[in-house]
């Protein structure tokens, strides 16, 4: 039995936390669809806070509607409606949430004319997008692949402290690296495990 990511112990931890909200949605009749939206909507949200540079306002707002995140999958649950298109969904909205946070970094440095802090954030959305593209290629091979040093929850983590303490600079420089690593170590990963499949 392989080793649970910290994203999934942290996951298992919260999910008693999140139950009575959970409850309440479902006799509100709410669909997950809708809460994966909401959480989406929260990241536009983030995002037109982070193209003004008012970072403290944009990592509170993330701190409200990221946790969203996993509200809609225990929702879906709970409530007998996990679908294949509502995990579709999820999966394609958590890429644009991330785009828009990125984007709006993009712009800002831009305004800046800060060359650094432009390249610093397309390397952290090629790396990001990368993270997430090579788990579900893996995964449309068969191979499980959550391994990494930086998953989509240890990115979150991470961008909203650093808007929170207004260290947006060093946090794209550890992403702009750290993704992309993340990336090699899921590609060693699958080689290794590929020998094994006939």
């Amino acid at each position: 039995m392989s080793r649970m990511s910290l994203t999934e112990r942290i996951k298992l931890s919260t999910e008693p936390l999140l139950l009575p909200l959970v409850k309440v949605l479902v006799n509100l009749n709410v669909h997950p669809n809708v809460i994966t939206l909401l959480c989406f909507l929260g990241f536009i949200i983030s995002a037109f806070f982070i193209a003004q540079g008012r970072f403290l306002v944009a990592g509170l707002v993330l701190l409200i509607f990221a946790p969203l995140d996993a509200v809609d999958g225990l929702l879906a649950r709970t409530a007998k409606k996990v679908t294949a298109f509502g995990a579709f969904l999820d999966s394609t909205m958590d890429r644009y949430g991330e785009i828009f946070l990125f984007l709006a970094l993009t712009y800002y440095f831009m305004l800046k004319g800060s060359v650094s802090g432009i390249l610093l954030s397309f390397l952290g959305i090629t790396g990001s997008l990368m993270v997430s593209y090579t788990r579900a290629r893996a995964e449309g091979v068969g191979i499980a692949c959550k391994v990494g040093l930086l998953t989509r929850f240890e990115r979150l983590t991470l961008i909203i402290i650093s808007l929170i303490l207004d260290s947006i600079f060093l946090c794209l420089t550890i992403l702009a690296f750290f993704t992309h690593l993340t990336t090699f170590q899921r590609i060693w990963h699958v080689y290794k495990n590929s020998k094994e499949i006939k």
